[in-house]
């Protein structure tokens, strides 16, 4: 292909926060430039945040209606090949649908749709149309997570017995929705938001992240979760036992009410032989941890990593690679796959390693399955997928 492929986006115009992280991503490579964009539901919005871009009025869109319809009418050398949605969650699922119908392919926030229900209909328009989905769940993009799971993969620790994964924030401490802050107004919001708060939001990274490292899928669980601040419509704290496919047991946490806590995301899985620990906020290094002998320390940027982790490391061993590197990975590897169809060549494993619309279904079932246990005086939820049985 001798040519950047082109990307439209839906939401993300001034002040918005992921939408500028998303441009970054996509940017980051050389692989795709922005052509075109409906910003925003406010026609001045819309308009300011395109010329802030430098985008040409006529590729300016006040609707995302209109954007997918238009682009769908220009020439193959000019309109779009995918568009990126970053909108709340509620305005996730019309666009995807609608963009997928016109014979475009997505890259979508997380969670991926406003319902279960929704999830299960775009993954079926996905497998209609054969087009590609990028969910973006950041944090799997990460070289040493990449290694993480392959070590796990390769089965290096033996058999998983024990998954910890850990999500605290400190940001939601206050009642901040009623404060002017836009981003705790829509995340604490069950029109825009979904049934869930806290474990909508970051509960479903933390679900998420556990199943990629470990290679498992969640079977199990049992659900408690509260409201803290009082006068807050969704729970802001949660903790869930799980149990997983291969009879391994779990904890997952996801608290917004951390007072003091920043963006602290970890995780430990433990085998047989060994184990592993890796903190978001130092991503660069991967503890691993046996049975016989003293832990070791692996680092990015090191020649023996697995290809996965290579593969999505930018710099050399001592440099840090964080938050943006990650999602600019999750979009390179998009990217590549895209391609590599339309060059009719075959995208290699590493480039194929980037979360899908099965993960998305996953997601919203993790949601779905937490709101149900929570409710229920059953101390154990089995795990559903609405429309395809148990887990």
């Amino acid at each position: 292909m001798n040519r950047k492929l082109r990307m439209g986006m839906i939401g993300g115009g001034k002040n918005a926060f992921i939408g500028a992280v998303h441009r970054i991503a996509a940017n980051m490579d050389g692989l795709i430039e922005l052509v075109c964009g409906a910003f925003s539901s406010h026609p001045d919005n819309a308009r300011e945040s395109g010329k802030a871009l430098f985008l040409p009025e006529d590729r300016i869109y006040l609707s995302w209606q209109d954007m997918i319809e238009k682009e769908s009418q220009l020439p193959d050398s000019v309109r779009m090949d995918f568009v990126a949605i970053v909108t709340p969650n509620n305005a996730h699922f019309a666009p995807a649908m609608m963009a997928l119908e016109k014979g475009f392919h997505v890259v979508i926030e997380k969670p991926m749709t406003f319902s279960l229900a929704e999830a299960l209909q775009l993954k079926k328009k996905v497998e209609e149309t054969g087009l590609l989905l990028c969910l973006t769940h950041t944090y799997s993009g990460y070289p040493m997570v990449k290694q993480a799971r392959q070590m796990v993969k390769d089965n290096v620790f033996g058999k998983i017995r024990k998954v910890y994964v850990e999500y605290p924030q400190g940001w939601l401490s206050r009642l901040s929705e009623k404060d002017g802050s836009k981003q705790a107004e829509w995340r604490t919001d069950p029109s825009r938001s979904g049934k869930a708060g806290s474990m909508g939001d970051i509960g479903t990274h933390a679900a998420h992240l556990a199943e990629y490292i470990s290679g498992l899928q969640i079977k199990q669980l049992c659900a408690d979760l509260s409201i803290m601040v009082e006068g807050r419509a969704l729970d802001d704290d949660g903790n869930v036992l799980l149990r997983f496919d291969n009879g391994a047991t779990g904890i997952l946490v996801a608290s917004q009410v951390a007072a003091g806590e920043e963006n602290a995301l970890f995780i430990r899985v433990y085998g047989e032989n060994g184990g592993l620990e890796w903190h978001q906020m130092e991503p660069n290094t991967l503890l691993v941890k046996w049975l016989d002998q003293p832990t070791q320390i692996y680092r990015a940027g090191q020649p023996w990593l697995s290809t996965y982790a290579k593969h999505n490391t930018r710099t050399p061993g001592g440099h840090p690679e964080g938050y943006l590197e990650a999602f600019g990975n999750l979009y390179r590897n998009f990217a590549l796959t895209l391609i590599a169809r339309l060059d009719g060549t075959k995208p290699s494993p590493e480039a194929l390693d980037f979360p899908t619309v099965a993960d998305g279904v996953r997601g919203m079932a993790f949601i779905d399955n937490v709101i149900r246990s929570n409710e229920s005086m059953e101390k154990w939820t089995f795990f559903e997928v609405e429309g395809e049985g148990n887990c």
